[in-house]
């Protein structure tokens, strides 16, 4: 690597003559395979605009002009071309850049992006925003004035939010550039009707035919010299006439392509003339996916965002980078151990083999939600709506009141877009509609983008909703099969983006009942003989989803502690919660009416979640909740790091739960009034986690 070093800036680039451009852009490619196969992180969407990162930085300078990013995920190339290359080795964490754009990094990245569909509109927004300033760029009054580009890919073109944005540039009588990069794959094969017209236009030969022919007509006809002078210096305008079918069209933008996406010359002289064009644009720029990498480009969505992976070649040793050179080597991606998602996969496989009248569906994320094992099996009862969540909750209304039993797989922070459908066609109507909410609460290394933070929030208020959570595997295949048959309105289970917990793989796992919590700790329980003979415990913690087993490894923590068996010195009864809705009122009832305290844990904001719904029903029963203690995500932004450490910072890993547990307990001096010691000595050990 001897260029990319050396680039501090943009500046740095433009500096450049267009002929070394290649070598930035392969050791980019470098750069970045080297890195994410060492952390894990997004590589196909990245290795496909290198090329048009490069470019787009030589044309524009986005120290003034505005450059707007859809989704995010393919970032990474224009954060190392603006300064960031020493922030690359500790990508995804706390000590590196984030995998996003974030504007805490870098005055280059405008939004923290992660969603789909959001950059057209934005970008509309700054465009009218810098007009009102007067520093809009105008090529008659303001040849220096910002310009504005934004970047969204063949996927999220779809999205509604988009199309209204392609609705507002249209207005615009102004720059406005959109880029459309067209590499036939969004995380999966894109959906829908435009999908196919993308389709259509890679098999077409009219472009490069007609532009051809052109050239050798004009070579003939008397004039022609003046001819393609005049072609030339129309640029764009004439090129759009090209595509003039192109149902962007309609939106008011003239479009112009598609061009070579990975041809640097042929990129930069596109966006020349862009640049200086006075009406919204459409530049559709075509792209590969994991551009540079045979795995990559062979294998999209494998590779659009793999754990950390090593590159072996044929006769078995590990490469010591995993280089672009990889003609006869394999990819070996690591493995550490059974995940959720892959767990939902099979339960619902079993939950579709039995029950016919289930129906499953997601929203481009079949891979990352377990539905890629259905799609084969059931392909007539499975559905893939592309990047449109809010379409997605709306068919699933449509199915359920035509009998249906339908289950919607979606990361927890993409249901956030579909609320108002969650509301108006689903629960307002009474329907029974499942929600399978992967990657709840903390996320890792997408951060802040990504945290599935809210959703109890937002579906608690929805009338008759069932919003429970998983714990392990065991729970979550019981949630499902409660859902299959909770037919009064809509139901949820979330789930991590994690491994399950084997810590009760040899207990069986008792059915949910609504409403209904699950001792973990029988012997402890309230009413349940305990030591002493009296069946009342020192504290409850009450534990949502698989905040249950983080508590359980802090009981064990403090009874190793206190030398003795678990509990010996400590009475700590455990739940796991099941529901947020509806809360165990009766369980609320009997621990504080016998002044027991009741510490609750979830991986969720403290914010309208499972403690505050707790805090609720005591309220409702005249109760005092005074000693109920909320542990949770904090009124405050988690940034990109690994989970455990994102849990630890807000507290509600197992460690930070026994500290909770041992101040509760010392502030009431339960212990000590059972025991008569003066005080019960814990020391809160690191516990073992299971996960």
């Amino acid at each position: 690597m001897t260029i990319l070093p050396t680039l501090k800036s943009p500046a740095d680039l433009r500096k450049l003559p267009i002929e070394r451009l290649p070598e930035v852009a392969t050791e980019i490619r470098q750069a970045i395979v080297e890195q994410v196969s060492k952390s894990g992180g997004h590589l196909a969407p990245n290795l496909g605009v290198v090329e048009l990162s490069i470019a787009l930085h030589y044309v524009f300078d986005f120290a003034w002009d505005r450059l707007l990013f859809d989704v995010g995920h393919q970032c990474y190339p224009h954060k190392l071309l603006t300064g960031r290359l020493s922030g690359l080795p500790g990508l995804r964490t706390s000590a590196g850049f984030a995998g996003f754009p974030e504007p805490r990094e870098s005055a280059y990245d405008l939004f923290s992006v992660g969603h789909a569909g959001t950059a057209i509109s934005t970008a509309v927004g700054m465009a009218r925003g810098d007009t009102l300033n007067r520093e809009g760029f105008d090529p008659a009054t303001k040849a220096d004035g910002r310009r504005v580009v934004s970047i969204i890919g063949d996927a999220s073109i779809v999205n509604g939010l988009a199309m209204e944005g392609l609705n507002g540039a249209g207005t615009l009588k102004r720059q406005f550039l959109v880029i459309l990069n067209d590499n036939g794959m969004s995380i999966a094969k894109p959906q829908g009707a435009i999908a196919g017209y993308f389709d259509k236009l890679r098999l077409s030969q009219t472009y490069g035919g007609f532009k051809q022919a052109a050239k050798e007509v004009l070579k003939t006809v008397p004039g022609g010299a003046a001819l393609r002078e005049a072609y030339h210096k129309m640029g764009e305008g004439m090129k759009a006439v090209l595509n003039e079918g192109a149902w962007t069209e309609h939106f008011g933008l003239v479009t112009v392509g598609p061009v070579d996406g990975h041809d640097l010359p042929s990129l930069i002289a596109h966006l020349r003339e862009a640049r200086d064009f006075d009406r919204p644009m459409v530049l559709h720029v075509k792209t590969i996916k994991g551009k540079g990498l045979a795995y990559a480009e062979s294998d999209a969505t494998t590779f659009h965002s793999p754990a950390a992976f090593n590159v072996i070649n044929p006769d078995g040793a590990t490469l010591e980078r995993a280089g672009l050179e990889n003609e006869g080597c394999r990819v070996e991606i690591k493995k550490d151990g059974r995940s959720f998602t892959t767990a939902i996969g099979d339960i619902m496989v079993d939950a579709m083999t039995r029950d016919a009248k289930i129906v499953a569906a997601t929203a481009a994320m079949p891979d990352g939600t377990g539905v890629s094992k259905l799609l084969p099996r059931f392909p007539e009862r499975t559905f893939d709506t592309g990047i449109c969540e809010s379409h997605a909750l709306d068919m699933m209304a449509g199915l359920a009141k035509t009998g249906w039993k339908p289950f919607f797989a979606v990361y927890s922070t993409f249901l956030q877009r579909a609320f108002d459908q969650c509301f108006q066609e689903v629960s307002l109507q009474g329907l029974a509609v499942r929600l399978l909410l992967d990657r709840a609460g903390l996320v890792g290394g997408d951060g802040a983008v990504h945290h599935g933070f809210c959703d109890i929030a937002i579906l608690r208020v929805l009338p008759k909703a069932a919003i429970m959570g998983a714990m392990d595997e065991a729970s979550l295949a019981a949630a499902v099969e409660f859902m299959r048959n909770y037919d009064d309105g809509l139901s949820s289970v979330r789930y991590p983006r994690d491994n399950v917990s084997a810590k009760f793989a040899e207990q069986s796992c008792p059915a949910f009942e609504l409403g209904k919590a699950r001792c973990l700790t029988p012997q402890l329980a309230i009413g349940a003989p305990g030591n002493n003979g009296v069946g009342v415990p020192d504290v409850a913690v009450l534990a949502f989803g698989t905040c249950a087993i983080d508590a359980m490894s802090a009981c064990e923590s403090l009874a190793a502690a206190t030398g003795g068996e678990p509990n010996a010195d400590l009475r700590v009864a455990v739940y796991d919660a099941r529901f947020a809705k509806p809360v165990d009122s009766a369980l609320i009832r009997e621990l504080l009416s016998n002044n027991v305290p009741i510490v609750t844990v979830e991986d969720h904001s403290v914010i309208g979640g499972f403690g505050a719904a707790v805090l609720e029903a005591a309220a409702a029963m005249g109760l005092d909740a005074s000693n109920v203690h909320i542990m949770g995500l904090p009124d405050s932004w988690i940034y990109q790091d690994s989970r455990s450490k994102q849990l630890a910072q807000a507290g509600i890993d197992a460690a930070g739960i026994a500290r909770t547990i041992r101040k509760v307990v010392q502030s009431t001096g339960r212990a000590e009034q059972r025991t008569g010691k003066a005080e019960v000595q814990i020391k809160t050990a690191t516990p073992a986690r299971s996960r």
